[in-house]
């Protein structure tokens, strides 16, 4: 862009708002800006505090430094920047400073507008520059593309407890094999205003609903190889974020975490979401977790896949694997996410494994991640070992059920041992998959595994009868 021709004000705006639209493709607040100096371009700037972890990262800023760069010179006389957000108080006394001749802007800004809707330093005359400002110029799309950029945000928007943490939306931009559109819920009576996300992809009378439940310390990126092959069966796909997961709020202190509020949580999704026909997938907590879920209603449940986890029921020593795995998070809570799930999927992409620590930007954001080794059940009367030890009766006696299971035979912690005792409390369930190049986070070799659970789980159609 940096030496194109600008014809009129309109023409540099519209530049402008062509920066704009960038910023909100990559996640940003949609505002763009450029520098015109003797009726050419000499700079351009978009939004980019989320990716830049920069709060100074404005449009109208990146604008100004490109600008002073390509003139060698930090004063900007004779130039006019053009911008599709009226400037806030920041931008205002860079652009004083600057010495620049003019600004021209577009939408106002009612919020933090320096230059007459809140504030006008422009005309402050104890300033010792002034600077020529215009407002208004092709308002209507600049504030059209605000309005489109916050819509869905505000649909799913709750306010955020002082008590938690919210990964900043930029953190998920671009996730390779991940297209599904986020989905929030609030008001559920257990998350106490905590905003939780989940996927809902499918028709809502599907014949099953995969509900995918992820582990420790992954998210239901977790699921996107298994995902399509769900939904290309006709079926319809849930698949939440625990809180302190993923998109899902992130309670800061650990002790907030605990084995049967997170379990009521998840049953009250359910119930709200009326899911009938449940398939339920799991892995690690997913499973310590929801493999205590179809009890509450069985009604609603009628297929388990279920992937390298345990019932942690209390009577029974934790198998060496989780013990060992519980230590080193211990000695080194800031463990590396992307290399833990690489490892045993080495074909993973270097954008794959940053997906995995997207939603952990730093400490704050991972209390879930060092509480959820220490809430595992281990003693009788831990949190969630009375749960743990009904359910095992349950899957013993009362499911009714069909059932899959696969094991990344390479997994450490929850492998073939603990996997082959688990198959023995669960109802009918038959010979597993062995996924044999498979590690503990299975469902990245998901593909197949889902079109034979898929297969697998489908009823036979009923028997006709003789007359």
């Amino acid at each position: 862009m940096t030496g194109q021709p600008v014809t009129d004000d309109a023409h540099a705006m519209r530049l402008a708002l062509a920066e704009a639209r960038a910023a909100a493709a990559a996640g940003e607040v949609p505002v763009g800006a450029v520098v015109v100096k003797n009726g050419r371009v000499i700079a351009s700037g978009r939004n980019a505090p989320i990716a830049g972890h920069d709060p100074t990262a404005h449009a109208e800023i990146a604008a100004l430094r490109a600008a002073a760069e390509n003139l060698s010179n930090y004063r900007l006389g004779g130039c006019t920047l053009y911008v599709t957000l009226e400037p806030c108080a920041m931008c205002a006394g860079a652009i004083l400073h600057a010495r620049l001749g003019r600004v021209v802007y577009g939408a106002p800004d009612p919020k933090t507008g320096a230059a007459g809707s809140v504030v006008d330093l422009f005309a402050d005359p104890r300033l010792n520059h002034g600077t020529q400002v215009e407002g208004g110029l092709l308002a209507e799309e600049g504030t059209a593309l605000l309005q489109d950029f916050f819509k869905p945000r505000r649909v799913n928007a709750s306010p955020l407890r002082d008590d938690a943490l919210r990964t900043p939306e930029g953190r998920f931009a671009g996730l390779p094999g991940y297209p599904w559109a986020p989905r929030y819920v609030s008001d559920l009576p257990a998350l106490a205003g905590l905003r939780m996300h989940y996927l809902d992809e499918g028709p809502r009378d599907a014949p099953r609903t995969w509900l995918c439940l992820h582990g420790h310390p992954g998210w239901s990126y977790l699921y996107r190889h298994m995902i399509p092959v769900f939904l290309a069966a006709g079926d319809r796909v849930v698949a939440p974020d625990l809180i302190g997961f993923g998109k899902s709020d992130k309670p800061k202190k650990e002790s907030a975490h605990g084995f049967s509020w997170h379990r009521q949580v998840l049953l009250e999704l359910i119930e709200r979401l009326d899911l009938q026909r449940v398939h339920l997938v799991v892995q690690d907590w997913g499973g310590t977790l929801g493999l205590t879920l179809p009890m509450n209603a069985p009604e609603r449940h009628a297929g388990l896949l279920v992937m390298n986890t345990l019932l942690a029921t209390g009577d029974a020593p934790l198998p060496p694997g989780f013990l060992a795995w519980r230590e080193m998070g211990a000695q080194k809570p800031e463990f590396d996410i992307a290399r833990l799930a690489a490892r045993g999927n080495p074909r993973m992409t270097a954008a794959e494994r940053a997906a995995y620590s997207a939603p952990f930007p730093d400490p704050g954001h991972r209390a879930a991640i060092r509480a959820f080794p220490k809430i595992v059940p281990e003693h009788l009367d831990d949190d969630g070992a009375a749960l743990s030890r009904t359910a095992r009766e349950f899957w013993r006696h009362h499911w009714r059920g069909r059932s899959f299971m696969a094991i990344g035979m390479q997994d450490p912690v929850l492998g073939w041992p603990v996997m082959d005792k688990l198959r023995a409390d669960i109802r009918g369930c038959p010979e597993p998959m062995r996924v044999e190049q498979g590690g503990h986070f299975v469902p990245e070799h998901g593909c197949g595994i889902a079109e034979q659970a898929a297969r697998h789980l489908t009823p036979p159609p009923p028997q006709g009868r003789d007359l």
